[in-house]
Parts: structure tokens; sequence; C-alpha cells
């Protein structure tokens, strides 16, 4: 990813958030539904390293990004099934990149802050699940993306207060700081998590 993880946790201390958890219907005409947590209207700064930019190319990316289609599938089309390994994280980001960024031809900006949370949630899935599989699904409707995680438990995740010293625990913080919503819908079998983000159509 273009910018290093570390510092997007820099770049988001001091944020609060509270849970959320529901469906999502659609947008009302202002854009707002009342029992989703999420902060309107954020910015947040893009500092780039050089590192950071030493490590990334687009061209690669891009590459391992068809690459991950061409084996896995578009989750545009059609929800992805991932297998429940560390390495999957990799491959969701992938996923969600080149559709944001080269499919839908949305912005640098907000294809970098999905592809920080499509890890998140996908981490999450992982770790806390014990899922063997876990779903990635991408949406898009006029004004908005949207990002579900569907996997076979239906324990609920907990948002808890972020410490500048804690160094894990931070997913859904990060979640709840740049999407403007997100929920967790229960399944019969199993959940979905789920952030949306505003887009700009042109």
């Amino acid at each position: 990813m273009p910018l290093a993880y570390a510092e997007r946790l820099e770049q988001t201390r001091g944020a609060r958030g509270a849970y959320s958890s529901g469906s999502a219907p659609e947008a009302p005409g202002d854009g707002h539904h009342g029992s989703m947590a999420g902060l309107d209207g954020i910015d947040q700064p893009r500092g780039h390293s050089r590192a950071a930019a030493a490590r990334w190319s687009p061209a690669v990316e891009d590459e391992q990004g068809l690459r991950a289609l061409e084996l896995f599938g578009n989750p545009a089309e059609a929800e992805v099934p991932l297998p429940s390994r560390p390495e999957s994280a990799a491959t969701a980001r992938r996923l969600a990149q080149i559709v944001i960024l080269r499919h839908w031809g949305l912005t640098p900006k907000l294809t970098e802050d999905a592809v920080l949370l499509v890890s998140e949630l996908v981490g999450n899935a992982v770790r806390h699940t014990g899922a063997r599989v876990f779903g990635l699904r991408l949406r898009r409707r006029r004004g908005w993306v949207r990002v579900e995680v569907r996997d076979p438990s239906r324990g609920l995740p907990c948002l808890m207060p972020v410490q500048e010293t804690d160094i894990s625990g931070r997913g859904l913080f990060l979640v709840d700081k740049l999407a403007d919503r997100w929920g967790v819908d229960l399944l019969p079998r199993g959940k979905t998590t789920w952030f949306e983000m505003r887009v700009s159509d042109r």
C-alpha cells in the first residue's frame, strides 16, 4: 500500500468511536443514518515517507491485483471466498485496490483508506472467528462504496477505547475513524461486517 501502516495508526490517534450494529438501508437523501457509527467530514493528513514510496509501485500493485482477480474472482461481481489465513489479507487488499482504483476509477485517497480497512476486517475474521473461509464483497451505488466481509461466527466484534500506547486492538478503531458508517449484520449462520465510504460521482 502507498502509505505505511504505522503512519496511518499515528495519524488516527486520539479519536473515539462507538460500536455500531444493524443493516444498512439505502442511503437517505442527506446520506446519514442515525443508527450507524461513523465520523463525517474526516480529512486525514497523508504523509508519505520516502521508504514507503520506494517500496510501493503502481505497476507491481496492478500486476498483483490482476493476478488475484484471475485466481479468486472479482468481488464487485460476486462474493469471493478466501481461505482464513493471514496471507489472505494481502489478497483482499489487492482485490479491493484493483476494483476501487482501476475498475471504478475512484481516487487514490479513497482507495488507500478502503484498502486499509479491508485489511482490518479480514484480519479480524482470520484471528477471531475460527473460520476456514471468509467472503469478500465490494458494492458500489450512487455516492457510496460498500465493503463486506462475511464469516461463519455470530460473535459480535467489539469497539474498545484505544490509548496511544496500545499496539493491538486498533482494527475497529480505524474502521470507525475512517469509514463514514459501519456495522454488523447477523445472519442465520454467521455475520457480515461492513463499512461504507462516500464517493463523489462524476
